[in-house]
């Protein structure tokens, strides 16, 4: 016998909600209704799922597995009916599609009329966070694709290039370095250098295209900002130079701020954006076809 796709969703759900009463609200039972599905999954398995303590519900070894199987399961389950559901109208119905935020502002108000003409019965929504939940959302299910920017690990993905962003250097107006045309990456290491912080791909991918060493911490340490609009106004106040991505200063990003823009003198100094999805999707031609759309904006 092999466990039900409402078995796997019961416990799907127990792991995201840790607690029997409120994964069977979601679920839209009763609390025995969940309980006994759980029972009869780990009748099937042959072993226990879950612990139940007074702190709440603890996934065993088996129940973890379990969970991450499933996951893909009922992602695949819901790629086929939405696979039927848009059978020969791409783009239509729901869409879930993840974006980082040193993307999202900048180049989806320019995309997202293009998409709505294209695509009028495309049902869009939108999910701004960081590469790294977004792709685990995405390999659990909770995302149909992503909008990333790579260099990053994409095993288990499938992508297709939308643009190449290259990336500038941002001093301060008044800065000596404003003088010149282009700047040498090692001509700011003299400087504070102020980047995203930890957790932003951007980041990495700003160190790694121009050679760069991380800013030093402890007490003389590195500024950092949550955010490019933060990271601008501190380079505008005279706390340092920064990275930034070419696709946001072309949106505006740097106006009316007292900093001055610079191409890097390097070797293509660049990040590339792309579309990912689960590799063997349903939503692969979309995928790409949203790509395309992208490209186009």
């Amino acid at each position: 016998m092999l466990p039900t796709l409402r078995q796997l969703q019961y416990l799907k759900l127990l792991d995201d909600h840790r607690s029997f009463s409120r994964a069977a609200e979601a679920a839209h039972v009763t609390q025995p209704t969940l309980s006994a599905g759980i029972h009869e999954l780990e009748k099937i398995l042959g072993a226990p799922v879950v612990d139940r303590a007074r702190s709440g519900v603890i996934l065993t070894s088996v129940g973890e597995e379990a969970v991450r199987r499933a996951a893909q399961i009922l992602a695949q389950a819901e790629d086929l009916v939405q696979a039927a559901s848009s059978a020969g109208q791409p783009l239509s119905g729901r869409f879930r599609l993840g974006v980082i935020p040193t993307i999202a502002p900048f180049l989806l108000p320019r995309a997202l009329p293009v998409l709505r003409d294209r695509f009028p019965k495309l049902r869009l929504f939108l999910r701004e966070d960081l590469t790294q939940r977004l792709i685990a959302s995405l390999k659990g299910g909770a995302l149909d694709a992503a909008l990333i920017a790579l260099p990053y690990d994409t095993s288990g993905l499938e992508t297709e290039p939308v643009a190449v962003d290259a990336l500038v250097a941002a001093v301060p107006a008044d800065h000596p370095l404003s003088q010149l045309k282009a700047i040498a990456p090692e001509r700011l290491e003299g400087d504070d250098l102020i980047l995203l912080e930890d957790g932003h791909c951007l980041r990495d991918h700003a160190l790694g295209a121009c050679g760069l060493e991380p800013p030093r911490g402890g007490a003389d340490g590195a500024f950092a900002a949550t955010s490019l609009p933060t990271l601008v106004q501190m380079v505008g106040s005279g706390l340092g130079v920064s990275l930034l991505p070419a696709m946001a200063v072309e949106a505006g990003l740097t106006e009316h701020v007292p900093v001055s823009i610079r191409p890097l003198d390097a070797l293509k100094p660049s990040r590339e954006i792309v579309v990912c999805w689960r590799a063997g999707s349903s939503r692969r031609s979309e995928g790409k076809l949203l790509a395309e759309t992208l490209r186009a904006a």
